[in-house]
């Protein structure tokens, strides 16, 4: 360990066994669950929490840590530290680990045995990176399982089913990360939500939940198109409202950031190497592709609202819905026949390079030739009696029904903000001369 530990013993995670006294621990937080609340059974009426997180001190030995106790104790030990902080444990409990039982919600360790903490007798302190060997803290960046046990996003895929309930590991890019969303449940528990889309050499997006604070707080740092994680315990389930495959982050789950591992690296390099892919606009084009409700948009904005609301958003990848009432100042169908119908590939449904006539994404990964089709693709302004929006998209069949918007930012644009039209029809006169005259409020 670095100076400041010289004269401090530790002991290693690989000597414990059950009922040692007098230990003090060291290691890096690799895992961590929320805290919850359960009924005390000795008292009827009030409650006991508990939360658990896994710590790490070498290569081959982590071992997981729970504690229980009082609502004030519990929440202020879990506040204290998060995923990726050294800690020092002091007189934990050691027990023997009831491997089947417990290794069912818990992250599977090589150790035999667990630690419980206590408020009367526990301690838990956070150290300072510059106090800890730098071997430490290397440890964040090692996978817990083997490095090229993982499957790619394209075998998820082409399995399907056969993997629904499964519970895997994850090798992916970071594609984006979109924002928390929290609800209340029925019986008034609160939960909240996040969704990460995963890319990697064989899918172009594939889309991850998290449905605890830990793990979405940990989601918020990855940097899209610049972050790879390994997910260990993942629990691959069919969609069956947006037809896909998808990966939920559970409490078994431990996610490593940009692991340090040979493939991990290939991934790296692939996600450098195709960095100028439009990815953004991709991601545009899969929100289209799912069944957006428009009835459900029912804000209304004007030309102006959406700068501001732009701008306010500015860095963050999920798109906002909502109604624009306009008219379509510039529609350029004279340009170059390439500009105005683009190919996409019948399989992923993005756009195809004109020169190579196949999709690099979807015939990389596959020895099936993927065909093309031909698809509308222009840009059109849209202008009310507050401004001028340039270059939105208008793609495939969307001029029949509704009008609605999907708004999403693009650091492409020269604007900030990426526009595709979802619908469009003619409105009532009335009720859009209210909205062009600004006499309408949203």
């Amino acid at each position: 360990m670095a100076n400041s530990f010289a004269s401090r013993t530790f002991t290693a995670l690989s000597d414990l066994y059950p009922n040692m006294a007098n230990l003090k621990i060291i290691g890096i937080v690799i895992g961590k669950t929320d805290v919850k609340g359960f009924p005390d059974r000795k008292n009827i009426g009030s409650e006991r929490y508990t939360f658990s997180f896994t710590i790490r001190d070498s290569p081959t030995h982590f071992i997981n840590v729970t504690s229980w106790g009082d609502e004030d104790y519990i929440k202020s030990l879990s506040d204290s530290f998060r995923v990726g902080e050294c800690v020092i444990i002091e007189n934990p409990l050691i027990q023997k680990k009831e491997i089947e039982r417990e290794e069912k919600f818990s992250p599977a360790t090589p150790s035999s045995c667990k630690l419980l903490l206590s408020e009367n007798h526990s301690t838990v302190k956070v150290c300072s990176c510059y106090e800890v060997d730098t071997k430490l803290l290397s440890l964040i960046h090692l996978p817990v399982k083997e490095s090229r046990d993982y499957y790619s996003l394209g075998d998820i895929v082409a399995n399907g089913h056969s993997l629904n309930g499964r519970i895997i590991n994850v090798l992916a890019a970071v594609r984006s990360v979109g924002e928390p969303k929290y609800f209340t449940t029925s019986d008034r528990r609160k939960g909240q939500r996040c969704e990460v889309k995963l890319y990697d050499e064989t899918e172009s997006s594939f889309a991850m939940i998290c449905w605890d604070n830990e793990s979405i707080l940990l989601a918020q740092s990855w940097m899209p198109q610049e972050t790879v994680i390994f997910a260990s315990d993942v629990r691959i389930s069919f969609d069956k409202f947006w037809n896909r495959m998808t990966a939920t982050v559970i409490s078994k789950t431990i996610i490593t950031t940009n692991p340090d591992t040979p493939e991990a690296n290939i991934l790296l390099n692939f996600i450098r190497e195709n960095k100028e892919i439009n990815v953004l606009d991709n991601e545009v084009d899969s929100y289209l592709k799912e069944s957006i409700n428009l009835n459900t948009i029912v804000d209304v904005y004007t030309v102006e609202q959406l700068k501001v609301k732009a701008l306010k958003n500015e860095g963050k990848s999920d798109p906002f819905f909502g109604i624009l009432y306009a008219y379509i100042s510039t529609l350029n169908i004279d340009d170059e026949t390439t500009k105005v119908i683009r190919k996409r590939c019948s399989s992923c449904g993005y756009i195809v390079n004109e020169a190579a006539d196949t999709c690099t994404t979807c015939n990389k990964a596959s020895l099936e030739f993927k065909s093309v089709f031909l698809s509308f693709d222009m840009l059109i302004d849209l202008t009310d009696h507050t401004g001028t929006l340039h270059s939105c998209s208008l793609t495939g069949n969307v001029a029949e029904e509704t009008l609605g918007c999907t708004f999403v930012l693009s650091h492409r644009a020269k604007t900030g903000l990426k526009i595709s039209v979802l619908s469009c029809k003619l409105s009532e006169p009335i009720e859009a001369s209210r909205h062009l005259s600004g006499q309408s409020h949203v």
